[in-house]
């Protein structure tokens, strides 16, 4: 059978053989036992309604297993034969074109050289699945597969619902994840819900097909590291960034140091995934012990080298270490999967990666008192450096979120705020997302490196056009990103899909995508796919991360993220995604994603105009009525520009009246 067959068969209605569980790849650890008796028998009724009758006598039994050693039910019997990757868009099956642009964006979150956990259809953070199981992965690609432009499917926390009339101008795709009651939304409640197959994390680019491996956050984790540099009046050279978390998103820091040009930490107890960022070229060197850690960072001190050094082990002792041994850390950080504590997103000090895999899935109790317990000496550990002059921020993954519940001191003297700020609130909120710069992303759905470097070449030409005319307060914005994408090619970063992501404003976004339009209208490069990280202006609101910044009091609402995504659906998305539960947990964000594919045509280039120019101002205007002088600076001249755009301004109190 071919590829196409295989997709177009969607689920067999003869059972496959039964899959081996493949012990070289990188698995998801077993979650932990959450369901009753009652709730099992659920569970695999759940599951079974994918398949006819005449199968349930020999999945049940299958399923019943993968329900008592995995804590769900995956399916891997259903597991394709064939390799996980992007194909060129002219390979996958259809009768529209978008359709198969999200085809190609599925597959490459399931890449094995991209998703953290392919097997699980987990592509990051530890659970941001694309799909509960794999049955629904092959109903959705046949959905795929035989839409057309006159349909929508909709997608039910990775279950298609179905495929429904629609029209040419709506939406191909509508996803959900984690869409749950908001008194339903504790850690528990994920746990219950996603065994019993009913709902899902989609993180954020997981779940809505725009995740592109660490390429998505290396720009902004650079840009973070060079603006954590300059706030500390430090240049990068020479001096030492600490970190931890090699997984999914985590992965891009030791590449963002290297790039940005500073000695570089990066703490990861996963072996396998260590060694898969290194063979990726994302870290420089791994080293075992603490004592060996020392040595090497002092050499790249003395020399001062730009380096990446993985250290395989648990982040505290190298905090701890460095301590005692009086080594300077001039910027710290922390990106493990905090939002994921108690299922394998932070691992406790002094207990071994496997024993402590084993703990979490056979005494979850423990295990959350010994990550609770290594959360409050990761925090006194920072309290020490941070006494001596190091500047730590809060990488916006829950750490002083879990670490304040875990009884740290991290509470400002208030007892209300952290004592250390969030990335977001001291430098990607007033530096870039108040201004509306934030992670634009393409992707060249041919497969060819050539039209990659096409669209870089392309990107950089309006940067520079733009930048002769950019007021001053941008300036800086605009030169980081024209020296990004300049080196964009150098620092190979492309995993899986041939894609790309750029700090770009509402002018930029809507000035490249028009200009890549005309070139495939041309034929000078293929079909494109637009998007972006929801990590952005306007598509997510998370108190303690994106929307850290704004100060009115409406840190805890989530008007924007839900207009955002209304709003992209009916001025021209391909598709739209709202999930609960992003970067930060389950219960604690809801953001927003699109994407849009570019085929050269007229209403291609009508409907990036308008989607694009919401997409970034509906964030800037909230961030305006806030007060957030640059977020004021931003819309008034996006005013300017667009006469139809009349945005409510606020009026600013004068202090002295209280």
């Amino acid at each position: 059978m071919t590829f196409k067959e295989q997709i177009q068969q969607g689920i067999p209605s003869k059972l496959p053989p039964k899959a081996a569980y493949d012990l070289a790849i990188n698995h998801a650890p077993k979650r932990k036992e959450i369901l009753s008796a009652e709730e099992k028998k659920l569970a695999l009724k759940n599951a079974l309604r994918y398949f006819e009758p005449q199968h349930h006598a020999e999945l049940i039994q299958e399923f019943s297993e993968e329900l008592e050693k995995y804590g769900r039910i995956y399916m891997y019997r259903f597991r394709p034969d064939y390799k996980m990757y992007a194909r060129p868009i002219d390979e996958y099956p259809g009768k529209s074109i978008q359709a198969k642009a999200i085809m190609h964006m599925i597959q490459n979150n399931l890449d094995y050289a991209v998703a953290q956990h392919p097997h699980e259809l987990i592509t990051y953070g530890g659970n941001g699945a694309v799909f509960q199981n794999w049955a629904q992965y092959l109903l959705t690609m046949k959905y795929l597969s035989e839409m057309t432009d006159e349909q929508t499917l909709t997608m039910y926390s990775g279950h298609p619902m179905g495929l429904f009339p629609s029209h040419a101008e709506a939406p191909r795709v509508v996803v959900t994840n984690g869409m749950v009651i908001p008194n339903y939304s504790k850690p528990d409640d994920w746990e219950k819900m996603n065994a019993l197959g009913v709902s899902q994390y989609g993180q954020m680019t997981a779940g809505s097909y725009m995740y592109i491996g660490p390429q998505g956050i290396v720009h902004g984790t650079t840009i973070t590291v060079l603006n954590g540099f300059r706030k500390i009046k430090l240049n990068p050279e020479g001096n030492l960034f600490v970190t931890s978390g090699l997984g999914g998103m985590s992965g891009a820091q030791p590449k963002a140091g290297n790039i940005a040009g500073c000695i570089t930490v990066c703490a990861e107890v996963n072996p396998k995934i260590t060694k898969i960022r290194h063979e990726q070229g994302w870290i420089n060197e791994i080293v075992t012990s603490t004592e060996e850690l020392v040595k090497r960072v002092n050499s790249a001190k003395a020399n001062k080298e730009t380096v990446s050094i993985a250290y395989l082990g648990n982040v505290v002792d190298v905090w701890e270490c460095f301590d005692k041994e009086n080594i300077k850390i001039d910027l710290g950080s922390d990106q493990t999967s905090l939002h994921n504590p108690w299922a394998g997103g932070y691992y406790p000090v002094g207990i071994s990666f496997e024993d402590a895999n084993k703990m979490m899935a056979e005494n979850p109790e423990l295990f959350k008192e010994k990550v609770q317990e290594t959360l409050r000496r990761h925090a006194a550990a920072i309290n020490k450096h941070t006494a001596k002059g190091t500047y730590f921020f809060d990488y916006g993954n829950a750490f002083l979120l879990e670490a304040s519940r875990a009884g740290a001191d991290i509470m400002a003297e208030n007892n209300i705020d952290f004592k250390y700020p969030s990335y977001v609130q001291d430098i990607m909120g007033p530096m870039c997302f108040d201004y509306g710069f934030g992670p634009f992303r393409w992707v060249c759905t041919s497969g060819k490196p050539e039209d990659l470097q096409k669209t870089d070449t392309i990107a950089s030409q309006i940067l520079e056009e733009m930048a002769k005319t950019a007021p001053n307060e941008i300036q800086q914005q605009m030169q980081d990103n024209i020296k990004w994408i300049k080196g964009a090619q150098e620092n190979k970063l492309v995993v899986g899909s041939q894609a790309r992501i750029l700090y770009a404003d509402a002018e930029g976004r809507i000035k490249i995508a028009e200009a890549f339009n005309q070139a495939i209208a041309k034929g000078e490069i293929g079909t494109v796919v637009l998007g972006r990280d929801h990590h952005d202006v306007s598509g997510t609101d998370s108190p303690y991360r994106e929307t850290s910044n704004i100060y009115d009091g409406s840190r805890f609402t989530a008007d924007m993220a839900i207009q955002n995504v209304i709003g992209d659906s009916f001025r021209g998305a391909t598709w739209v995604s709202i999930h609960n539960g992003g970067g930060v947990g389950w219960g604690e964000v809801i953001n927003g994603g699109f994407g849009m594919v570019l085929d050269g045509s007229k209403e291609a280039s009508k409907r990036l105009a308008s989607m694009l120019f919401w997409d970034v101002n509906n964030g800037i205007s909230r961030r305006s009525w806030a007060r957030n002088d640059e977020a004021i600076f931003a819309i008034k001249r996006a005013m300017e520009v667009q006469p139809l755009l009349k945005v409510t301004l606020p009026n600013i109190v004068d202090e002295s009246l209280f």
